[in-house]
């Protein structure tokens, strides 16, 4: 856990803000509850599903938690309850209903295809099995009804996507998107517990006059911006890059859009931001845009030039929308707006939005449990 001067300073919001969506569970029917499963639940996403299960009073009978053996018997604490972290391995999801994946693409493809198996519905963070035409991949306020297609498996975007799309989206559904071009501004817990301690560790040592080391990086990350996310691949572009690109296609059903992203990780501990330029169809109108945006449920629009207002990463890390801002007229294409979008990457581009789209279910009737279980 970080502790020192990042977070001493704000660069981590402190613990009263962190519970800004306590009481913002949806309303769910007590008559029924579910075995849940968290598999990865030491890491960071897991955390913070765990801690969104509870604070959200998502209806649960038996929470279990999976992680690799060597965290196996390790008990945690979380809002005053205690589990015991169990192995993840075949056979442990017979009684469970869903099961959040969080553990990355290797665990996903050697466990998810037992879960589902075993009459588990899976929800899956990873990359692994995002661009699978049999598998939805879904941002419940954008296009929910594929939820109702899954076959046991639904997949969570890429935390980048997810964000963009928050600001994209209404702007799309206003004007008809045509093209895109995107630049990121990611947060250095995109890549985990150890990339956030790299970041803090290099800035105490520059604070100390001491040489600053790097190991998860290639390069020194406090103070830089790195254009490198993911693997390089022979067309020039990262992984990440091309995720976004794809995700974004088959999310927005527009598998002739074109993308074009530059990923960048920057010396922020969390929330991604993405600058974005596009091309649409139809006239834009200023006002209309910014109409839309307001009226969008996974945005906030904060877009105010003369007052200095505009979403930052401090203003949207742990909150359950994404800010939109900087609105403007395009100067390079037609029918062009430019914009700028901050979210939190282990929230919205992960966690919650996994959860959102369990929520959703629930409340429709599309999942329910194996056997009727009732809430104590």
């Amino acid at each position: 856990m970080v502790t020192s001067k990042i977070r001493r300073e704000g660069l981590i919001p402190k613990a009263s803000q962190a519970l800004v969506i306590s009481s913002q569970g949806l309303p769910m029917s007590k008559n029924s509850s579910f075995t849940v499963g968290i598999v990865g639940a030491t890491g960071a996403v897991g955390q913070e599903l765990l801690r969104l299960l509870l604070e959200r009073n998502f209806p649960i009978s038996n929470l279990r938690l999976f992680a690799s053996t060597r965290s196996a018997g390790k008990v945690i604490e979380c809002l005053g309850k205690t589990y015991t972290i169990e192995e993840a391995k075949p056979g442990v999801f017979a009684d469970v209903d869903v099961a959040f994946f969080a553990a990355g693409g290797s665990v996903t493809r050697a466990l998810a295809p037992d879960a589902v198996k075993s009459g588990c519905l899976v929800v899956d963070k990873s990359s692994a099995m995002r661009m699978d035409p049999n598998v939805p991949l879904v941002i419940p306020e954008i296009n929910p009804a594929a939820l109702r297609t899954h076959q046991g498996i639904i997949a969570n975007p890429n935390c980048s996507t997810a964000v963009m799309l928050m600001g994209l989206w209404p702007l799309h559904q206003k004007f008809g998107l045509k093209r895109v071009i995107i630049s990121t501004y990611q947060s250095v817990s995109g890549t985990g517990s150890e990339a956030v301690n790299e970041l803090e560790s290099q800035i105490q040592a520059y604070a100390a006059g001491q040489p600053l080391e790097h190991k998860v990086y290639p390069h020194q990350i406090a103070f830089n911006c790195l254009p490198h996310i993911d693997s390089f691949g022979s067309d020039g572009y990262t992984g990440e890059e091309t995720k976004m690109a794809q995700e974004t296609r088959k999310i927005l059903g527009l598998p002739n859009l074109k993308v074009s992203a530059t990923t960048v990780r920057v010396p922020v501990v969390r929330a991604h931001s993405v600058s974005v330029c596009a091309e649409f169809e139809r006239p834009v109108s200023l006002e209309e845009a910014r109409i839309a945006v307001a009226g969008f449920a996974g945005a906030e629009l904060r877009d105010d030039p003369s007052k200095n207002l505009y979403p930052t990463p401090l203003d949207f890390a742990r909150k359950v929308k994404c800010g939109v801002g900087r609105l403007r007229v395009d100067t390079a294409f037609d029918n062009g707006l430019s914009f700028w979008v901050t979210g939190d990457n282990l929230w919205r581009g992960a966690a919650l939005n996994a959860l959102l789209n369990v929520e959703l279910m629930v409340r429709t009737g599309w999942l329910e449990p194996k056997s009727s279980n009732v809430m104590t």
